[in-house]
């Protein structure tokens, strides 16, 4: 069977599936001020990072539109999935919804699945790498809709961000009831419950708080050896081998990958955040 995997561009992949035609980015939009880009090919970190830094404003970020899902979809393949973003955190899986509708009005018999991630950035990659995984295994498409739920749902996303002002301030902490000043040198560690941010725990210094996290990673997985570690990082590639080494050094995993956050996920993580989904 022929399939398609589309993600929006919260969701990092190695660039050798990106080259496989199987996948397909939809771009959200990026704005600090009056700079305004998609989060495409041309994204440019660093001086996306130095506009942040440089503006009073908060970045924000703007959804595809249902038109672009469904023209996504709308390709000659017998099964069509797409990963996005939590819904908590952007209107992306709205759009991706509103996108299959639009086109099974007119292809009523298309085959497409839509999955809220509850997570983001590797978390998003983690899930669109198991359903080509069971589509290369040959399994039928309603027994993967109903594996990759269940993935989901048992998947863990942590994180640790140098400054959550820009989550702060697009209404994302709602259910982190304290959080500790930067200033004051406290790194929360945070993590998702059904696509809500939650703090985990908390450490002085990042040192402490990538130790805390891999600890939990360490604590939290089970049968590790068959599942896939993934690690992205803003700008902050030391961290993230500092933490691949601290969870290896105690447990086994199929496969390790590490990867530079994209736009979105730069815009939420901030300059030398981490973000580990197992």
């Amino acid at each position: 069977m022929s399939y398609k995997i589309v993600v929006d561009s919260c969701c990092e992949l190695p660039q050798e599936l990106l080259q496989t035609g199987l996948f397909e980015r939809i771009p959200l939009g990026l704005e600090v001020g009056e700079y305004q880009i998609l989060d495409d090919e041309s994204f440019d970190q660093a001086q996306f990072l130095e506009k942040v830094a440089a503006s009073p404003l908060c970045p924000k970020s703007s959804c595809p539109s249902p038109e672009r899902f469904m023209e996504a979809y709308d390709v000659p393949v017998d099964h069509v999935y797409c990963v996005t973003l939590s819904s908590h955190l952007s209107g992306s899986y709205n759009s991706a919804i509103l996108g299959k509708n639009l086109l099974l009005e007119k292809c009523a018999d298309k085959k497409i699945h839509v999955v809220d991630s509850e997570s983001a950035s590797c978390g998003e990659a983690q899930i669109a790498m198991k359903i080509m995984e069971m589509e290369e295994e040959g399994l039928l498409f309603e027994n993967i809709v109903e594996k990759i739920e269940a993935f989901r749902s048992e998947m863990n996303t942590y994180f640790i961000l140098d400054n959550l002002e820009t989550l702060r301030k697009n209404g994302r902490l709602t259910r982190v009831k304290a959080l500790m000043a930067s200033t004051l040198s406290i790194k929360p560690v945070m993590g998702a419950d059904k696509g809500t941010i939650i703090q985990r725990g908390q450490a002085i210094g990042m040192k402490k708080a990538l130790s805390k996290m891999a600890d939990l990673v360490v604590t939290e997985v089970k049968d590790s050896a068959k599942k896939r570690l993934m690690i992205t990082h803003c700008n902050a590639p030391k961290r993230a081998e500092a933490v691949k080494e601290l969870i290896l050094s105690k447990m086994d995993f199929k496969e390790t990958i590490i990867l530079d956050t994209a736009g979105i996920s730069s815009m939420y993580a901030n300059d030398g955040g981490v973000i580990v989904a197992v």
